[in-house]
């Protein structure tokens, strides 16, 4: 290989590195999963507070928050969602969580995998005055666990897919060779990580195998068998001359594109109004 064709490799890599692991830090940091963090003021006390929004099956969902002062007391008010709860209301406990601050604690009792449960959290001073943590109730889901010896190959798979689909897309418009290849690999991770490992994953947090179309919306399956068509769609139209780069390009994109939407957007609920 020449020096001008390993600068070029170098960086088409570097760029494809670039784009994906952009793309994979934007996803951890949205979506419907990831707590929601923030901090009030009272009297002279900052304090900070995480609100989670997922949660095991083992057990109930802790919620916990450091307070240097302990006359700050809270409420939980929490029911389930697609029920027909009434708003349930829980008094916080006081924990010793260190010698500078005590922790004030509520439990979401657990639910079954795939329940959800709306909650608000009302702090309140030694006067009585209320300071709301959050307007619109936050949404916690429950999950079972999934191993690690199923988890870990889902998420290398897509990780790689995402990485080739990446950089097929700029050899493509590099006008490089190995385009084709790298589409073809692509393909084949992104079935084994999202149309195989995937569904197993959902099986294990949520007792369902595909809740995507036809049988439901759930975005994340959906976006995978999206993903896994235009790339098919590339493969195909790729091997004609001329034809390669756009859909190459195409597919790419789409595939960029779908997972830029958050994780679990539209995920599995339980309904229990059919349940009771």
């Amino acid at each position: 290989m020449s020096q001008s064709n390993a600068k070029q490799t170098f960086l088409l890599w570097f760029l494809a590195v670039f784009i994906t692991l952009a793309s994979v830090y934007y996803q951890r940091t949205t979506g419907p999963t990831r707590p929601v963090r923030g901090k009030v003021e009272i009297g002279e006390e900052t304090i900070k507070y995480k609100l989670i929004r997922s949660h095991d099956v083992s057990g109930d969902a802790y919620i916990r928050i450091k307070s240097p002062d302990s006359t700050i007391v809270g409420m939980l008010e929490y029911k389930r969602l697609n029920s027909n709860d009434p708003w349930s209301t829980q008094l916080s406990s006081i924990e010793l969580a260190s010698y500078k601050a005590n922790e004030i604690t509520f439990h979401i009792p657990v639910q079954p995998a795939a329940g959800k449960v709306l909650y608000k959290v009302t702090l309140m001073d030694g006067l009585g005055k209320e300071y709301p943590l959050n307007e619109e109730p936050v949404i916690i889901r429950f999950k079972g666990a999934v191993p690690l010896y199923v988890l870990l190959p889902h998420i290398l798979f897509m990780f790689i897919s995402m990485l080739l689909g990446t950089r097929c897309a700029v050899d493509a418009i590099a006008k490089r060779d190995n385009a084709y290849s790298m589409a073809l690999w692509t393909t084949i991770l992104l079935f084994m990580g999202g149309l195989i490992l995937g569904p197993i994953v959902q099986k294990f947090a949520f007792d369902a195998y595909w809740t995507g179309w036809p049988f439901g919306g759930d975005l994340t399956d959906n976006k995978t068998a999206f993903t896994f068509i235009f790339w098919i769609i590339a493969l195909w139209r790729g091997k004609e001359q001329g034809k390669g780069t756009k859909w190459f390009v195409i597919a790419a994109v789409v595939q960029l594109a779908v997972y830029l939407i958050p994780h679990s957007m539209f995920g599995s609920e339980l309904d229990y109004t059919n349940m009771q």
